[in-house]
């Protein structure tokens, strides 16, 4: 059965957050690399796919220059470059029928943040009826702060006993998903399959 890989939001804008200090997986480029290697190796599909919120002026507004791979990372020409504008990567962007042409049913899901633009293009995908592999491990994030405490300088909010860890907000992603939406891989099982 042919899969698959998808890409998501391992971009640049990320690292122009305060919260890229506190990252879970400051590698992320080298940890999805073999994935993608594999995937070109077999015939899977690799589809790219970048967030963007045009008008904002933040990181992820295209006109700062910043919705762009992380340094390591670049797709081969074919390989489908989406962006979208959503949490999850297929509402905005066709991704389903992309998928539907080249007669996918299979998903790997890696990429940034683990708990939301992952996990949510995870749970869309299973509901789409494809199966889904989520590679955890070739995924990051970062803590998250209390809702009350959003606005404080970062320092303030890592320091705040309020604030989930990052490493609970991958557990949780684990426990939300695994058997569930999707099977939780690590890279070296998602090499296996």
């Amino acid at each position: 059965m042919r899969s698959a890989l998808l890409i998501i939001d391992i971009q640049e804008s990320f690292r122009r957050r305060p919260s890229w200090a506190a990252v879970t997986n400051p590698g992320i480029a080298a940890t999805v690399q073999p994935l993608i290697d594999d995937a070109r190796e077999r015939g899977d599909l690799v589809v790219w796919v970048l967030h963007a919120e045009p008008g904002t002026g933040n990181p992820f507004d295209p006109i700062n220059g910043h919705v762009r791979y992380l340094d390591g990372l670049e797709p081969l020409a074919g390989e489908p470059q989406l962006v979208k504008t959503s949490a999850n990567s297929f509402t905005t962007t066709g991704l389903q029928q992309l998928l539907t042409t080249e007669g996918i049913r299979h998903v790997i899901v890696t990429g940034i943040q683990t708990e939301w633009c992952c996990e949510t293009t995870t749970r869309v995908a299973c509901d789409l009826g494809y199966d889904v592999t989520f590679v955890t491990e070739a995924t990051a994030t970062f803590p998250i702060p209390h809702a009350d405490e959003r606005d404080l300088p970062y320092e303030e909010i890592l320091a705040s006993p309020r604030t989930l860890p990052a490493a609970e907000v991958v557990a949780r992603t684990e426990y939300a998903l695994n058997g569930r939406f999707a099977t939780v891989a690590t890279v070296k099982e998602a090499l296996a399959r």
